[in-house]
Protein backbone atom coordinates (compact mmCIF):
# COMPACT_ATOMS: atom_id res chain seq x y z
CA UNK A 1 0.00 0.00 0.00
CA UNK A 2 1.36 3.62 -0.80
CA UNK A 3 0.23 7.26 0.30
CA UNK A 4 0.94 9.76 -2.28
CA UNK A 5 3.28 12.94 -1.03
CA UNK A 6 4.45 16.33 -2.83
CA UNK A 7 7.29 17.80 -3.05
CA UNK A 8 7.77 21.55 -3.68
CA UNK A 9 10.94 22.76 -4.60
CA UNK A 10 12.05 26.77 -5.52
CA UNK A 11 15.16 27.01 -7.52
CA UNK A 12 16.47 30.12 -9.56
CA UNK A 13 19.31 30.88 -11.88
CA UNK A 14 20.67 32.76 -15.03
CA UNK A 15 21.33 31.82 -18.40
CA UNK A 16 24.71 30.09 -16.70
CA UNK A 17 23.68 28.99 -13.95
CA UNK A 18 20.81 26.91 -11.98
CA UNK A 19 20.87 27.18 -7.89
CA UNK A 20 18.49 25.18 -5.84
CA UNK A 21 16.80 27.26 -3.16
CA UNK A 22 15.21 24.82 -1.08
CA UNK A 23 12.32 21.91 -0.80
CA UNK A 24 9.49 20.62 1.35
CA UNK A 25 7.64 17.72 1.51
CA UNK A 26 3.85 18.12 2.76
CA UNK A 27 1.30 15.26 2.99
CA UNK A 28 -1.13 17.00 0.47
CA UNK A 29 -0.81 18.92 -2.36
CA UNK A 30 -3.01 22.31 -0.57
CA UNK A 31 -0.01 22.29 1.71
CA UNK A 32 2.77 22.17 -0.95
CA UNK A 33 0.87 24.72 -2.50
CA UNK A 34 1.07 26.52 0.40
CA UNK A 35 4.69 26.23 1.11
CA UNK A 36 5.54 27.53 -3.00
CA UNK A 37 3.29 30.90 -1.94
CA UNK A 38 5.22 31.60 1.01
CA UNK A 39 8.49 31.04 -0.62
CA UNK A 40 7.47 33.14 -3.71
CA UNK A 41 6.69 36.25 -1.40
CA UNK A 42 9.95 35.49 0.28
CA UNK A 43 11.59 35.98 -3.00
CA UNK A 44 9.47 38.93 -3.64
CA UNK A 45 10.05 40.59 -0.55
CA UNK A 46 13.81 39.81 -1.07
CA UNK A 47 14.02 41.19 -4.82
CA UNK A 48 11.62 44.08 -4.24
CA UNK A 49 11.24 45.59 -0.45
CA UNK A 50 9.16 48.02 0.81
CA UNK A 51 11.14 51.04 0.79
CA UNK A 52 9.64 52.03 4.09
CA UNK A 53 11.01 49.19 5.96
CA UNK A 54 12.27 49.81 8.81
CA UNK A 55 15.12 47.28 8.41
CA UNK A 56 16.06 49.25 5.33
CA UNK A 57 18.23 52.59 6.09
CA UNK A 58 17.27 55.39 4.29
CA UNK A 59 18.57 56.00 1.04
CA UNK A 60 19.46 52.17 0.77
CA UNK A 61 16.87 51.71 -2.39
CA UNK A 62 17.15 53.61 -5.27
CA UNK A 63 14.32 53.08 -8.41
CA UNK A 64 15.61 50.94 -11.40
CA UNK A 65 14.63 51.80 -14.98
CA UNK A 66 11.31 50.05 -15.84
CA UNK A 67 12.12 46.62 -17.09
CA UNK A 68 9.00 44.91 -19.37
CA UNK A 69 9.18 42.27 -16.69
CA UNK A 70 9.32 42.32 -13.18
CA UNK A 71 9.65 38.82 -11.49
CA UNK A 72 8.70 40.34 -8.26
CA UNK A 73 5.59 41.20 -9.59
CA UNK A 74 4.75 38.47 -10.78
CA UNK A 75 5.37 35.95 -7.85
CA UNK A 76 2.90 38.43 -5.94
CA UNK A 77 0.24 37.97 -8.28
CA UNK A 78 0.81 34.21 -8.26
CA UNK A 79 0.09 33.49 -4.98
CA UNK A 80 -3.20 35.69 -5.08
CA UNK A 81 -4.33 34.46 -8.46
CA UNK A 82 -7.11 31.62 -7.77
CA UNK A 83 -6.74 30.60 -11.37
CA UNK A 84 -3.06 29.61 -11.16
CA UNK A 85 -3.81 27.68 -8.09
CA UNK A 86 -6.98 25.91 -9.12
CA UNK A 87 -4.72 25.17 -12.30
CA UNK A 88 -2.06 23.74 -9.82
CA UNK A 89 -4.38 22.31 -7.78
CA UNK A 90 -5.80 20.31 -10.42
CA UNK A 91 -2.56 19.03 -12.16
CA UNK A 92 -1.15 17.67 -9.49
CA UNK A 93 -4.63 15.95 -8.33
CA UNK A 94 -4.48 13.75 -11.74
CA UNK A 95 -0.82 12.88 -10.77
CA UNK A 96 1.21 15.92 -13.08
CA UNK A 97 4.02 17.90 -11.96
CA UNK A 98 3.54 21.98 -11.70
CA UNK A 99 5.99 24.09 -12.57
CA UNK A 100 5.51 28.00 -12.59
CA UNK A 101 8.52 30.20 -14.00
CA UNK A 102 8.93 33.96 -14.17
CA UNK A 103 12.24 35.44 -14.91
CA UNK A 104 13.24 39.22 -15.82
CA UNK A 105 16.09 41.16 -17.55
CA UNK A 106 18.78 38.68 -15.48
CA UNK A 107 17.77 36.08 -14.05
CA UNK A 108 14.52 33.40 -13.61
CA UNK A 109 12.60 31.82 -10.99
CA UNK A 110 10.68 28.53 -10.64
CA UNK A 111 8.57 27.18 -8.34
CA UNK A 112 7.30 23.45 -8.56
CA UNK A 113 5.16 20.85 -6.59
CA UNK A 114 5.08 17.05 -8.16
CA UNK A 115 3.51 14.10 -6.14
CA UNK A 116 5.46 11.08 -5.29
CA UNK A 117 4.12 7.89 -3.93
CA UNK A 118 5.72 6.99 -0.53
CA UNK A 119 5.17 4.29 0.75
CA UNK A 120 2.50 3.21 3.80
CA UNK A 121 4.21 2.77 6.88
CA UNK A 122 2.56 -0.60 8.51
CA UNK A 123 0.45 0.13 11.85
CA UNK A 124 2.92 -0.52 14.97
CA UNK A 125 2.18 -3.82 16.53
CA UNK A 126 2.67 -4.26 20.09
CA UNK A 127 4.46 -7.67 19.29
CA UNK A 128 6.90 -6.72 17.13
CA UNK A 129 8.25 -4.21 19.74
CA UNK A 130 8.65 -7.38 22.49
CA UNK A 131 10.37 -9.76 20.06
Amino acid sequence: MTDVEYIAEVFAGDAVTTVYLGGSVAPSRRLSLRWLRGQALRFANALDPDPYTEWIPPQALQPVTHTERSAPAQLRFWTTDDEHQDHALHKLAVGIPYEFLVHDDACWYALTARPVLAPALAPFSGALARA
